[in-house]
């Protein structure tokens, strides 16, 4: 599902227009991402958690020239999904 797809099928279960519901969109994502931006983490109930993460430096070797490299530390956003979501999809046929 595209952002377009997402964004038609917000409008038609809220009954609000696209415009609307794209506008909604954009406010959601740019509340996480402020949220994110401040290192809080940011918990939606009965989907999971996203939370900043920094990943250490680390030495890889390049396949193609088998030379070391370092790679520097970063930040990375994780997403850590909730019991309930973990269930819907683990269940035994």
């Amino acid at each position: 599902m595209n952002n377009k797809e997402f964004v038609a099928e917000l409008s038609r279960r809220l009954g609000y227009s696209q415009k609307d519901s794209s506008a909604l969109l954009s406010a959601l994502v740019s509340e996480v991402s402020g949220q994110l931006e401040e290192d809080r983490i940011v918990s939606i109930q009965d989907f999971g958690n996203f939370e900043v993460r920094k990943k250490l430096e680390r030495v890889v070797i390049s396949p193609a020239t088998q030379q070391r490299m370092l790679v520097p530390p970063r930040l990375v956003v994780a997403f850590k999904p909730s019991t309930q979501l973990k269930d819907k999809f683990n269940v035994e046929a």
